[in-house]
């Protein structure tokens, strides 16, 4: 009895210091504890995902993989898991659970070592927001201190969900939403039991838990969450064994990405990251929606890859990736070079088995992980060589017969202007153990190599300037380099849509004549003699300038920039949005030395499409915030004067901290906020004559379709015939363009609604696109229409070959539910009946006469005299040109 009395007030006096001390410790460290009350209001950290124009997910930029969820959308039984694992008493304590703090003293006090930390879910969260991970005293008081503060500002049921949200998972996973997606490809809502307790055990310690980087240590943790579960009583003993024993599912996955367009995502991360800053825009959850629907977009990118890979194969197969065994004797076996320097990857190669019976399909799939699958390319070995078909396996294990139809084309690439002969078996081809590509094409494999060559793509809406579709090369992940917008090429012949409309503005006529022929310009200063040829160099004499540009007179268009003047002519070219920079103040501009992005020039296209107003090129549509609230939506400038009533723009000041405002700022590149009526439609600037661009168009038409008539000898074949007799359609216009040697080809074409540009070259600005001859293997499928459009076209690469299967390709898909729809013929347009040769009015009714569209006041006032009448029909036979030479 006499020890009470001391013992109690040593009890008392021990209270009061343990408390002035905590006091003391709180009001220490007091500043430096953050306020909890900003988590009232977090705003957690989510990537910028950006979507097609109908919603389909693209790309995804962040460090932080984070896919927010509700409480109540998170299944019960990860909500279990978690409190069972990491604090059973979470619905009891006020942050700090005292048993767990006493049960970890004791540790400390037998082991010596901070083994049990005593975190309840609470501190973890303190620590995640406010914290480090690092084991030190000061930091857990502090955690506790936060986590008390935490319980007085949230219910419990706002810090299990900021928890279950904000926790690192490994993998860049934060929050268990991102975890499902990342380990399993699943929302939550579609994981099993044993899917949920695997990543309901990351949090101890996620970059060794995780069920990718260790396996072994993740079924361990798998089952002492079940365990756990079990214990509390929130699963059966039935549960337990079938979730416990389930096989390891995990594997890594990307963001559920719908539509792989990482050219177009990457045009508008750069955009929005020079609006936002990089940190902002790929933390601030912002979703971002292109301009460019899927469909178009998937359509696009086949129509490039299909087209790089028909070029390629009527060139020739360059050969195998490499040899697993067969491999052909080295000449320089044994020779000093070949045993003095061995990079790695011949120090690998001298590891293999040399015989085919010395590997197994496991060796050989493992073997194939060394080469990059670059989609559509898939890495293969050649397992067997029969006639007329190949055996396969790929990286995946997958066996497959790739039959002749997949093979034929392969004869042997000597230069860009030579093939060998085509084969008549596969041996002519390969031998197994050959290391190869393979692709799929309309449903069957075939033998492929990574194209060489080089192409972009780039269509838009002519009325608004809106993206449909861009392609900046073969692929991203080969090359970054987007030469849809950042790659100046020469445009050749591209260039003269302009330059006849320049013309038309300075009173050409569609019936207009120009001598189609040779032009011989010495230059005194240099000595030398310009002689800009037609090509092919075939000259008709006088001309009409309607055919001129169907058939691409090359010296027409320079006796056309001479009429007009070229200073007028650059200026005039500067309307279509071209940089001044760009044009080159000599009469090559008329022949397309200039060189401009394929952006650049489908926008020039657009004013002749839209019946002529620069529009503004733009990829976003709208940009949403990580709740889905529009935070910007575009206002392009349209097609029309008057777009409504009254289409005065009222400007207001941009406050300085208002963002939303500075980027639709930015975006609309215009630096004032419109009115916030979505109606509301603002003119693009009218920058040539409706009339002026209905008859550039016209001229255009007549390009893409086979004009007159064959039997009374007026027949002649714009340069891109294969658009409208693949197509069959007659709203469709459009120009070729091929520069000196076929270094750049182009095709730049529209319907009312849809304008593109195609163009194919080679990287290298010096190499050639050359020429293919015949293989009589692929010639055979279809001897009549083989020249039309695929790997089997012949003669030198030139606009119509090389880059117009693409345009074609990409319209018979955009085209293909849309009705025919004539371009609407401008006020002030007359069409009267002329003279095929001599564009003269006609009274005459027959095949020397046509209908042709002048603008009022411009038509002919003179009519041909009956003896000057001109039938081709009374001429002499003259050799046609094969339609596959002209461009």
């Amino acid at each position: 009895m006499k020890y009470i009395k001391p013992l109690f007030f040593i009890v008392i006096v021990l209270g009061v210091l343990g408390t002035a001390a905590l006091v003391g410790i709180y009001f220490y460290i007091k500043p430096d504890l953050p306020s909890v009350t900003v988590l009232k209001d977090v705003r957690l950290q989510t990537p910028m995902r950006i979507y097609t124009h109908d919603g389909k997910l693209i790309s995804q930029y962040g460090v932080k993989r984070r896919i927010p969820v509700e409480l109540e959308d998170v299944p019960q039984q990860l909500i279990d898991a978690v409190i069972a694992t990491e604090d059973s008493r979470f619905y009891e304590h006020k942050g700090i659970d005292p048993i767990g703090i006493v049960r970890a003293g004791v540790n400390l006090l037998i082991t010596g070592e901070k083994q049990q930390g005593a975190s309840t879910l609470t501190m973890q969260l303190a620590r995640g927001f406010f914290l480090t991970r690092e084991k030190t005293y000061i930091r857990k008081i502090k955690e506790i201190f936060i986590a008390l503060h935490m319980e007085q500002e949230l219910t419990k049921d706002e810090i299990l969900a900021l928890y279950l949200n904000k926790i690192e998972l490994g993998h860049r996973a934060f929050g268990f939403g991102a975890a499902a997606q990342v380990y399993y490809g699943k929302p939550l809502k579609d994981l099993n039991l044993a899917q949920l307790a695997t990543i309901a055990g990351l949090p101890q310690a996620p970059s060794v838990l995780n069920p990718i980087s260790r396996p072994d240590r993740s079924v361990e943790r798998r089952r002492i969450v079940l365990m756990r579960m079990l214990d509390e009583g929130f699963i059966t003993k039935q549960e337990f064994d079938e979730a416990a024993n389930a096989p390891v599912s995990a594997r890594k996955h990307g963001a559920e990405i719908e539509v792989d367009a990482p050219y177009l995502a990457d045009l508008i991360h750069s955009e929005m990251v020079e609006v936002y800053g990089k940190e902002e825009a790929e933390t601030g959850g912002y979703q971002v929606y292109a301009t460019a629907p899927s469909d178009l977009q998937i359509a696009a990118q086949n129509a490039v890859v299909r087209n790089l890979h028909d070029y390629d194969e009527r060139h020739g197969y360059r050969g195998p990736l490499d040899y697993f065994w067969n491999a052909p004797a080295d000449p320089d076996a044994g020779s000093e070079s070949t045993t003095e320097n061995v990079d790695e990857a011949d120090k690998q190669d001298q590891q293999r088995p040399a015989l085919r019976d010395q590997w197994d399909t496991e060796a050989m799939v493992s073997a194939l992980a060394d080469y990059d699958e670059i989609k559509p390319l898939m890495p293969a070995v050649v397992l067997k060589v029969n006639e007329k078909s190949i055996d396969t396996l790929d990286k995946y294990g997958e066996q497959r017969t790739i039959e002749w139809e997949g093979l034929d084309w392969a004869r042997e690439y000597i230069t860009d202007s030579r093939q060998g002969n085509e084969p008549e078996t596969a041996s002519d081809i390969l031998v197994d153990g050959a290391v190869i590509y393979i692709r799929k094409q309309e449903g069957a494999w075939r033998l492929a190599q990574m194209p060489e060559v080089s192409g972009a793509f780039v269509a838009l809406n002519p009325h608004n300037g809106a993206v449909q579709a861009v392609v900046g090369g073969y692929s991203f992940y080969q090359s970054q380099f987007n030469r849809a917008t950042q790659a100046k090429r020469q445009v050749g012949s591209n260039i003269k849509p302009f330059v006849y409309s320049a013309a038309i503005e300075n009173g050409y006529t569609l019936a207009s004549i120009i001598n189609d022929a040779p032009i011989n310009q010495w230059n005194a200063a240099t000595g030398v003699a310009w002689r800009p040829q037609n090509s092919p160099a075939e000259y008709d004499g006088p001309i009409r300038m309607r055919v001129a540009l169907g058939k691409s007179k090359n010296v027409v268009s320079v006796r056309l920039l001479r009429g007009v003047g070229l200073q007028q002519t650059a200026d005039h070219l500067t309307k279509f949005g071209f940089n001044r920079d760009d044009i080159p103040l000599d009469e090559t501009v008329s022949l397309g030395s200039g060189s401009h992005t394929p952006l650049e020039v489908v926008r020039g296209m657009s004013v002749i499409a839209n019946g002529g107003f620069l529009v503004r090129p733009h990829f976003i549509d709208r940009v949403l915030d990580e709740q889905g609230e529009l935070l910007w939506k575009t206002q392009p400038v349209w097609a029309c004067d008057p777009c409504t009533d009254d289409t005065t723009t009222e400007e207001t000041e941009i406050p300085v901290d208002d963002i939303e405002a500075r980027l639709a700022a930015e975006l609309n590149q215009n630096g004032v906020v419109t009115s916030e009526n979505e109606d509301m439609k603002v003119s693009a600037p009218q920058v040539i004559s409706p009339q002026n661009a209905f008859l550039v168009g016209e001229m255009m038409r007549t390009g893409v379709r086979a004009n007159g008539n064959w039997s009374k000898k007026t027949y002649w074949l714009g340069t891109g015939w294969r658009a409208r007799n693949i197509l069959q359609r007659t709203d469709i216009a459009g120009k070729t363009g091929t520069t000196n040697d076929s270094r750049d080809t182009w095709f730049s074409g529209f319907q009312k609604d849809l304008v593109a540009t195609a163009w194919v070259g080679f990287d290298d600005m010096n190499r050639q696109l050359g020429r293919a001859t015949r293989n009589q293997n692929l010639i055979n499928r279809d001897p009549e229409k083989f020249n039309w459009i695929g790997n089997a076209l012949i003669g030198t690469e030139d606009g119509a070959k090389a880059a117009g299967p693409a345009w074609i390709r990409f319209m018979e898909v955009a085209l293909a539910d849309k009705p025919e729809t004539p371009m609407p013929i401008p006020e002030d347009i007359v069409r009267v009946r002329i003279d095929r040769t001599s564009g003269k009015l006609t009274r005459r009714t027959d095949h020397t006469t046509l209908f042709e569209y002048f603008i009022q006041g411009t038509e002919p006032n003179v009519y041909v005299r009956d003896d000057d009448v001109v039938d081709p029909a009374d001429e002499e036979e003259t050799e046609t040109p094969e339609p596959e030479e002209i461009f």
